[in-house]
């Protein structure tokens, strides 16, 4: 039977009522069974969006990134090769947040939405028994986290962590939030031709604009971190604000915090702006893509070069961050995860990512699980996946585990190793309609050391199909395409890749 009051009703509510009658009600209603749960560890997850594995020198890139995590690493279970979902933030996220991949939760465009039957299978959702609070600054997560709102205690909106923004005007049009965002737009700012319909009002929300920036402009020589044009943060505020909040959160507790950097558009701070400016790196060469933006390398150096000093402020602050969770006793009952939703790339003509292209800077992701009491270090070079993530925070927190997901239990807390031929899967079908079967996408298999891309679908390709395979322990790089050389190898990695879209595909057919 239900109880009349669950947990988190009481940690609302007891706050109203006189200590001693909300805790003899507390202990009559909920039992022994739910007593329990105060013996549960907190959960935070932090993810960084597009921070690829790839250039992370924890990860045995050529240049020096993350030196906290370096650091920090040293008390963890670091994850080598661990690939998401997919390779842009809608669907990346939804398959961390579902445990379920594209096909499945269908969250298939940019700021889609997941499935109807996925609002309520989600990781919210599995810890129903703790106390959930989340931020993103990242309004293509917030689609998703709003979709979720039901099975959230604490939603934080975008805008509490930015420094200017249009938030305001985002809740009082809600129901019209796009008409209403035209129209802010064409009024009050100003374009890239300095003209907007007022005058008037877009020079004094210029004037508004660089009064609250001001003091902060001279540590951002490249910007100061934005989201759009105004929307400006800093990073340090986000991770000040979590250190005032942890302490509040009524335990145990779910946290999810989705940081923006080091997405686009890169903007280090000034103590690291101009770190590898100088430096002797240079990329391997790689061939354009029929799907790039033509970029030349020179642009796409420098371009890389500015991500991996950005990289080096988020490092800091997550450094910063762990080391108040330690000095403050947080680690102590509390599993932190650290990750991001997809990658970065600059390479084949293309900087970016959420194109066809599912190369290794794009969908290989870190994973860092830093365990309550644990001061050594475990290394896990197998194949893992974002939906792994879900059943291994229910397993090793002790709930129950989901029907759903189509994760495994993580090594080395898998009661079982599900071993080397294990088949991973990331896809990038953004311009297939989600009612339908897949019939224009990208898809990749990892199986053992080799890593098969099937192309589907594309008008660039005419009729065509596209098949890579890689052997991505010889060929981390990615440059020899095998799939000519090793027809057997290709054929079978193909035949089991298509076979798996068939089965994904029935419903829709």
């Amino acid at each position: 039977m239900k109880s009349p009051i669950n947990r988190r009703d009481f940690l609302k509510l007891s706050g109203l009522l006189p200590l001693g009658l909300a805790t003899s009600h507390f202990l009559k209603t909920l039992g022994p069974s739910r007593l329990s749960q105060e013996k549960r560890k907190n959960v935070i997850v932090v993810v960084f969006d597009a921070f690829t594995a790839y250039n992370i020198s924890l990860y045995g890139y050529h240049r020096e990134t993350t030196p906290n995590l370096a650091r920090l690493a040293e008390r963890a279970v670091v994850y080598h090769n661990h690939f998401a979902g997919s390779n842009f933030t809608t669907s990346g996220t939804a398959s961390l947040l579902t445990g379920t991949l594209p096909w499945l939760h269908r969250a298939l465009a940019i700021n889609a939405k997941v499935d109807a039957k996925f609002v309520d299978k989600n990781i919210f959702r599995a810890f129903e028994h703790y106390y959930r609070i989340v931020y993103s600054h990242n309004p293509l997560v917030n689609t998703l986290l709003k979709q979720f709102a039901e099975n959230l205690d604490d939603y934080v909106p975008q805008d509490r962590l930015f420094l200017t923004t249009d938030g305001l005007l985002h809740r009082l049009f809600e129901r019209d939030e796009d008409i209403a965002d035209v129209g802010w737009t064409r009024t009050v700012k100003k374009q890239d031709e300095g003209y907007s319909y007022s005058l008037f009002l877009s020079n004094l929300y210029e004037l508004y604009i660089n009064h609250k920036i001001a003091a902060i402009q001279p540590f951002f020589p490249r910007g100061i971190p934005r989201l759009g044009n105004e929307n400006y943060f800093l990073l340090e505020d986000a991770v000040d604000w979590l250190q005032g909040e942890i302490g509040k959160i009524p335990q145990p507790f779910l946290g999810y915090f989705h940081f923006m950097p080091p997405h686009a558009p890169s903007t280090p701070r000034i103590e690291f702006n101009g770190r590898f400016a100088q430096d002797s790196f240079e990329p391997p060469v790689k061939p354009e893509d029929v799907f790039s933006d033509r970029l030349p390398p020179d642009n796409l150096l420098r371009q890389r070069t500015a991500y991996d000093e950005y990289i080096l402020y988020l490092d800091r602050e997550f450094g910063r961050l762990f080391d108040y969770f330690e000095s403050s006793g947080v680690l102590e009952n509390t599993w932190v995860v650290l990750t991001s939703d997809h990658g970065e790339m600059f390479e084949r003509g293309f900087r970016g990512h959420g194109s066809p292209l599912l190369y290794q800077p794009v969908v290989r992701i870190p994973l860092l699980i830093f365990e309550p009491g644990r001061t050594s270090r475990i290394d896990v070079h197998s194949a893992t996946s974002a939906v792994d993530v879900l059943p291994t925070l229910l397993y090793v927190t002790g709930e129950e585990p989901v029907n759903w997901s189509e994760g495994t239990i993580l090594p080395p807390f898998a009661p079982a190793d599900p071993g080397p031929e294990r088949a991973i899967y990331s896809l990038n079908a953004r311009h297939n309609d989600p009612n339908l079967a897949l019939t224009h996408a990208t898809a990749m298999l990892v199986k053992g050391r080799y890593k098969l891309t099937y192309f589907f679908g594309y008008p660039e390709l005419g009729s065509e199909e596209r098949v890579e395979l890689y052997d991505i322990v010889s060929d981390p790089e990615e440059l020899n395409n095998l799939y000519s050389a090793q027809k057997e190898m290709g054929s079978s990695l193909l035949d089991e890749l298509k076979g798996k879209l068939r089965e994904v595909n029935r419903p829709y057919a």
